[in-house]
């Protein structure tokens, strides 16, 4: 036999035989599994059994058209128009208060902490009052332009329009735009942290390339911090489907939880209608989540755990593992 063969030989002797492994038996665990079901048992039998739960009202006031407009009207509304005003002005502030100008990052640091030092519900209803400042109408014109008038001795109008405060500060719109402040200081504060988590070469990059400031923002960094910033703006969307109920502080009555409470007032229902407004919010909240996590995979594309397979999409080998690369 060769030296060669004597070795392998040898090697197979001393490799140890197959191993007879016991599974490690996990008895907490069929613990907790077997707690968990009985409570979930118990709960259910309560939900079911319990004569005050009255679901076959519950279903019947969550499809009245009342409840249904203020769903659309005020809550999904309110939701869409709070958060585009809150995530475009907020984005605004963030670069703000990132820039090298004093005056513009003071500016915007007096702004994220005025509107977060503000409960939401006494900002709405300091917006539903704000007509009494404007008793005729809230001018657009140039500040002081009366007094300016008079000590030129010029005559004219220097106003550009005219609004009613008690339309612009109630209802919806005002609902809209309370919320839409107070959520951009915030989403300032969100877009900040994502920006700052994109590496400042990025910028030195873009700059050698000959991009200007506000096109390397828009085509390098914001892409890049979406990561980041996309995961507490689905939790700020989540919360502010919520807080479209503190709308009753302008008032808005064209809103879902106002229209159930009316509802069992009206009937005597309280707690029916209770449970209504939870399974509302839980449906809609659901569905956000799950918008949320598609919106976080894909801007999360690049930055997983998982290793870069070692074949491309035809089944090839691909010796640097770029097989999701775009081409």
């Amino acid at each position: 036999m060769s030296e060669n063969g004597s070795s392998a030989a040898a090697a197979a002797d001393e490799r140890p035989g197959a191993i007879d492994a016991v599974p490690v038996r996990h008895l907490g665990r069929w613990v907790a599994v077997a707690v968990i079901a009985l409570c979930v048992a118990m709960l259910v039998q309560f939900m079911l059994t319990n004569d005050a739960f009255h679901w076959s009202f519950v279903w019947k006031a969550m499809v009245q058209t009342p409840v249904i407009n203020g769903l659309i009207g005020g809550t999904l509304l309110g939701t869409a128009g709070s958060m585009v005003i809150g995530v475009l002005f907020g984005v605004i502030v963030a670069v703000m208060r990132l820039s090298e100008n004093p005056v513009l990052s003071w500016t915007a640091w007096a702004y994220t902490w005025f509107f977060r030092a503000i409960p939401r519900l006494v900002l709405l209803t300091i917006m539903g009052a704000l007509g009494v400042l404007y008793p005729h109408g809230m001018r657009i014109a140039v500040p002081f332009d009366r007094q300016l008038q008079d000590l030129l001795g010029m005559h004219g109008t220097w106003t550009f329009a005219t609004l009613d405060a008690n339309q612009v500060f109630t209802g919806i719109l005002g609902g809209i735009i309370g919320l839409g402040l107070s959520e951009a200081a915030y989403m300032a504060e969100i877009a900040r942290a994502g920006i700052l988590s994109v590496d400042p070469g990025q910028n030195e990059a873009a700059a050698a390339l000959g991009m200007s400031d506000s096109l390397a923002m828009r085509r390098i960094v914001l892409p890049q911090a979406m990561r980041v910033i996309v995961p507490p703006t689905g939790n700020e969307t989540i919360a502010m489907v919520k807080d479209t109920s503190l709308l009753i502080g302008i008032p808005v009555s064209n809103e879902l939880f106002f229209q159930l409470s009316s509802i069992g007032s009206r009937t005597y229902q309280t707690f029916p209608v209770l449970v209504a407004a939870v399974i509302w919010y839980l449906i809609i909240c659901s569905v956000l989540m799950v918008v949320q996590s598609r919106l976080e995979r894909y801007f999360g594309r690049g930055f997983g755990s998982r290793a870069p397979s070692t074949k491309d999409h035809g089944g090839r080998a691909n010796p640097i593992g770029l097989a999701g690369m775009d081409h």
